[in-house]
């Protein structure tokens, strides 16, 4: 292979030989568009719009009856959607329930694990997170009576895209009573070590969990065998499953039988459920950190979308996204060095599913980007985030966007839009 070519012939030759190329005939591809924004919404697979329809037809034919009947009887579906999703993480099948979104499952692990007691008051995180999860941090610590401006620890970024391991574990003192991390940096696409986080918290009595939004269906995962306490994450992005699909939750089995924070009826062992009695027996495995009734037809799309993971494994659709975004630095670094972009992501393996591409005109590239047809995504204040996603884009994809890029550049027709963002970006 020749590792710095950035033709399109050479891009033809990789798919050609691609081994997941017909995965592409899957998926509903936007008509004359080409899509770069799967680490933000994946795109709708024929699978997981044949089992959103036949879950819809089972509340249509059952009614109630589809609870406990039917091809996927809907009273089990959390579980069984978790168990599906296990390998995904690296959990054992009772350690992952499909359940919430990312941040109700979130407020459910705080809630569980965060007891501030003694010295132990403090909450470690880092000063590049997801917003939503530091809202959710902030008001757990304030639940407590609490500060969060003091007992919320955010481990500085020296260039404010990446994040240094040792710098983190240098922060796991005695006042820590919970580590909550993002696997994948959602701006810069750095992979943290979460095996080596997740050692280090272990052997200082600390709980760590993480943030697996932006890297599950992306990067293979060992949560059990790393010794990771908890994750939770989306299932939107790099699975497919369709906007506001129900999220997942991994507790390592060490903690089974520990009370849930936040309890609901869902929770309970699904042989006592409608006893409907006010003392909950709860279920001995991940089912017990549910709360309320499983969203059905938000789960359906998933059903269909995990197929595809389970045919393949994590490894083959790693190295193929490996392939893509090497490819796209190649092609980047070969046509795009005159117009000042640089790169905000790690370029070795360490970098996930993404790039991001720097530049001070960001907000308006992306416009003139999605008017010729490139579906890209902008995060202030001047990034460009590009996914090529290896179930279906191909290099010639990644080819054509890098040369629309250098068109636009060249042209200067981003000069023609407003330097802003839209109000979803």
């Amino acid at each position: 292979m020749i590792m710095y070519s950035h033709t399109l012939e050479y891009a033809k030759v990789l798919d050609q030989h691609d081994e997941l190329a017909s995965y592409r005939e899957e998926f509903y591809l936007p008509s004359g568009k080409i899509y770069m924004d799967g680490n933000s919404l994946g795109l709708l697979s024929q699978r997981a719009e044949k089992t959103l329809l036949e879950l819809l037809d089972s509340w249509k034919v059952l009614g109630i009856d589809g609870w406990t009947e039917g091809a996927h009887p809907w009273f089990y579906l959390a579980e069984q959607l978790g168990e599906r999703m296990a390998p995904l993480v690296g959990g054992k099948k009772t350690e992952v329930i499909a359940t919430g979104s990312t941040t109700t499952n979130l407020h459910q692990l705080v809630a569980t694990f965060y007891r501030p007691k003694g010295e132990r008051t403090k909450i470690l995180a880092d000063e590049l997170n997801f917003p939503s999860d530091i809202y959710a941090l902030q008001s757990q610590i304030r639940l407590h009576g609490l500060d969060p401006e003091e007992h919320l620890i955010r481990v500085k970024s020296d260039d404010g895209l990446t994040l240094d391991e040792t710098r983190i574990i240098k922060a796991m003192t005695d006042e820590v009573a919970l580590i909550i991390l993002p696997s994948v940096l959602y701006r810069s696409g750095q992979v943290l070590q979460m095996k080596a986080l997740s050692k280090a918290a272990n052997e200082r009595g600390i709980i760590i969990g993480f943030d697996l939004s932006h890297s599950v269906g992306a990067i293979p995962h060992q949560l059990h065998e790393w010794g990771a306490d908890f994750a939770f994450w989306c299932t939107y992005k790099h699975l497919n499953g369709g906007p506001g699909s129900v999220g997942g939750l991994f507790m390592n089995e060490r903690h089974f039988g520990k009370e849930a924070g936040l309890a609901g009826w869902f929770g309970s062992d699904k042989s006592k459920q409608f006893d409907m009695e006010h003392t909950m027996t709860a279920a001995s495995d991940a089912g017990a950190y549910q709360i309320g009734t499983p969203h059905v037809l938000n789960l359906a799309p998933l059903l269909g979308s995990l197929e595809m993971f389970e045919e393949l494994g994590m490894e083959k659709i790693r190295a193929k996204s490996l392939e893509l975004t090497q490819f796209m630095l190649n092609c980047i670094k070969a046509e795009l060095s005159e117009y000042m972009f640089s790169i905000g992501n790690p370029v070795d393996s360490s970098r996930g599913g993404h790039l991001l591409l720097l530049h001070e005109e960001a907000a308006r590239i992306c416009q003139a980007l999605k008017a010729e047809g490139v579906i890209p995504d902008f995060r202030a204040p001047d990034g460009i985030r590009l996914a090529p996603v290896a179930l279906y884009n191909s290099f010639e994809d990644v080819w054509q966007t890098v040369q629309i890029i250098k068109k636009i550049m060249k042209e200067e027709t981003y000069k023609d839009y407003p330097n802003e963002r839209g109000i979803v970006a």
